[in-house]
């Protein structure tokens, strides 16, 4: 998938105002989404993405993923996208719902299954422990 094509998905699902603003959130989420799994899972990931999201992804292969909830994933969300705290659940949704669109269902099944509860549901996945 192309890097516009992307930011179009991400578009349409969190109704941004136009790219400019999806690309914004997108790099948010994804910069959050790199310091949260394991430094292999985000090396992953970034490979399946255009390489423009790739690189905020996994930036720096060398560092341990970070352990935090899913209350603190948007509140990082919310810090990295402005005056915009309370939408950071929907910005998180926006972006990682594309991003299971476009990652093979196996791959994306084992890293969010590293993941603890809650965080399936930002992928558009139930709850694994139901």
């Amino acid at each position: 998938m192309r890097y516009d094509e992307f930011l179009t998905r991400v578009r349409e699902r969190g109704e941004y105002y136009d790219q400019e603003e999806a690309a914004h959130i997108t790099r948010a989420v994804l910069e959050v989404l790199g310091h949260r799994v394991a430094p292999g899972d985000a090396a992953d990931l970034a490979r399946l993405l255009p390489s423009a999201l790739g690189e905020v992804l996994a930036p720096d292969g060398d560092r341990p993923a970070e352990d935090f909830g899913i209350e603190e994933f948007h509140r990082r969300v919310g810090m990295r996208t402005g005056p915009r705290p309370r939408t950071a659940q929907w910005d998180a949704t926006a972006v990682l719902t594309a991003l299971a669109d476009t990652v093979p269902g196996e791959e994306l099944d084992r890293i969010v299954g590293r993941l603890p509860a809650g965080y399936a549901s930002l992928f558009g996945k139930g709850d694994p422990s139901d």
